[in-house]
């Protein structure tokens, strides 16, 4: 099974949803590997995306991302290896870069929201459009402005199978309530609030 990470935004806990489910996953008996074709990062930043992910999977960081695929600015993958003056990509260069795996489950965590461009021709719609995933892991926050990121990056997404994260939702919180109720009731949408939800989801998937 395939399953595509992706964010309605940066920063949104796309890599900490990532790992929660890779550990849920093995926790459950289930082989899982994750792929991060290009990352880029602050260089003061003491570990990576790659790195979080390894350690979750008990992958080599090298495996998760392609070495030559870090890029330390803090900018879409594209625009720091532009900025970095590496070679330009495309997404077929980062598909044909994904380093295979016998796993049940692979995870492939995109970067940015799911318009910010991955390569010089395309994002992370386009990046499903090439390698069809089973299902969509849609991470968003809770809070103001949730409706319009969820419907706007779902829209986007719309061809493919989709399950909405919503991270770090308090349940004592009424707007974060609302949000929820409103995404799943109004917007006909499957949305999830932890790791062990989502496990269900895909559990399902698999014994199909």
């Amino acid at each position: 099974m395939l399953i595509v990470i992706a964010g309605t935004a940066t920063e949104i806990g796309k890599t900490w949803c990532a790992t929660q489910l890779a550990q849920a996953l093995r926790g459950s008996g289930v082989r899982v590997s994750a792929r991060k074709p290009a990352q880029s990062f602050d260089p003061s930043d003491t570990t990576t995306d790659a790195d979080e992910l390894a350690a979750a999977t008990g992958e080599a960081a090298s495996s998760v991302c392609p070495l030559h695929r870090w890029y330390r600015v803090p900018m879409a993958p594209p625009m720091a290896a532009d900025a970095l003056g590496a070679p330009s990509f495309t997404l077929a260069d980062l598909v044909a870069e994904i380093e295979p795996s016998d796993a049940d489950v692979m995870l492939i965590e995109t970067a940015g929201g799911v318009r910010s461009p991955l390569a010089d021709d395309g994002d992370t719609v386009e990046l499903c459009d090439l390698v069809r995933p089973d299902l969509v892991i849609l991470v968003a926050d809770a809070g103001l402005g949730t409706i319009h990121a969820v419907r706007s990056s779902s829209d986007a997404l719309g061809r493919h199978p989709q399950l909405v994260w919503l991270n770090r939702l308090d349940p004592n919180d009424t707007l974060h309530a609302r949000n929820r109720a409103w995404l799943q009731t109004r917007c006909g949408l499957d949305v999830v609030t932890d790791g062990e939800a989502a496990l269900e989801r895909i559990d399902a998937l698999l014994s199909r």
